[in-house]
């Protein structure tokens, strides 16, 4: 699936991953290929993506929404620290 995380500032990442795992504002929750459509507003906290490779990237954030849609992940930030 793809994913895409913009903050006003700029793009921070695009590309291919196996999962994504987001602060939602009710709890945490994982999405992976094939997951349901879903838009969720985001609570500040970790963001784990494992790439399709199999590398694994964290990033802190302070809020915001993310959107899944056919297999496409857009996660729309207020600010993040890497």
């Amino acid at each position: 699936m793809n994913l895409i995380i913009l903050s006003p500032e700029r793009e921070i990442f695009s590309g291919t991953v196996k999962s994504v795992k987001v602060p939602g504002s009710l709890g945490s929750f994982e999405m992976l290929e094939n997951h349901a459509p879903i838009v969720s507003s985001l609570g500040a906290g970790e963001v784990r993506i494992i790439k399709s490779n199999g590398e694994k990237m964290n990033l802190q954030v302070e809020g915001g929404f993310v959107e899944m849609l056919n297999n496409e992940v857009s996660l729309l930030v207020a600010g993040v620290k890497e």
